[in-house]
């Protein structure tokens, strides 16, 4: 298979956005146009929608990241210790 190059050009701005996008997916702007050509290849449309939600922690998260970034919580040396403390806990 030959490969070929494909230059575009797009607002400075657009770049920037759309390559912090495609970094939380794990994919480089390239990466990106090439499974966007492949699905309009296999599917004979142009793909419209996509159903990414960035994920933001909720309160609680942020909470226990808080506690632990200050030295709290508690650090297990393995899961079986964790385990075990989870059984104490529940009786």
């Amino acid at each position: 298979m030959t490969t070929t190059n494909l230059n575009i050009r797009i607002d400075d701005e657009l770049k920037v956005q759309a390559t912090k996008v495609l970094a939380s997916y794990g994919l480089s702007p390239t990466q990106a146009i090439k499974l966007f050509f492949h699905q309009v290849v296999s599917t004979n449309q142009v793909p419209v929608s996509f159903d990414y939600q960035a994920r933001t922690p909720n309160a609680k998260t942020l909470q226990a990241i808080d506690e632990l970034e200050n030295g709290g919580g508690t650090l297990y040396d393995d899961l079986d210790s964790l385990l075990a403390e989870l059984d104490n806990v529940k009786r």
